[in-house]
């Protein structure tokens, strides 16, 4: 059976555009990485596994609500241990939200940051 997926829709006399929500994900997380202070973005495993099969790795741990061309969109990520971690939530909902609204045309009425682990930079001494 095929995957239902979300579209964020425009149309005018030229035709239609139709975005789906793989797209805004893939934009979503690649803002949210961007970042300083995000190690990485997480995802649970979960019962819901039909929702993972197709997707693409790197935009697991973005979730998308759209509602016309409203969008709300869960952001899970993995803060780098000893950075602020109010801070970094604060800037990755900034930065998503500025990267969707202009690649997308999309009004984000949410970003909600869920901060679901910390993680040791690699690189550090000692490691």
């Amino acid at each position: 059976m095929p995957e239902s997926k979300e579209y964020i829709r425009s149309s005018d006399e030229k035709g239609s555009i139709n975005i789906s929500e793989d797209v805004v994900a893939i934009i979503a997380a690649t803002a949210a990485m961007e970042v300083d202070g995000v190690y990485s973005l997480y995802y649970a495993h979960s019962k819901e596994i039909s929702h993972l099969i197709g997707r693409k790795g790197f935009a697991r741990g973005v979730k998308l609500t759209i509602d016309s061309d409203d969008v709300s969109i869960d952001a899970h990520i993995v803060v780098e241990l000893g950075c602020p971690v109010g801070e970094v939530g604060a800037a990755v909902q900034k930065s998503v939200m500025s990267a969707v609204e202009d690649a997308v045309g999309a009004r984000v009425s949410a970003v909600n940051v869920h901060i679901s682990g910390v993680a040791i930079k690699k690189g550090r001494p000692g490691q």
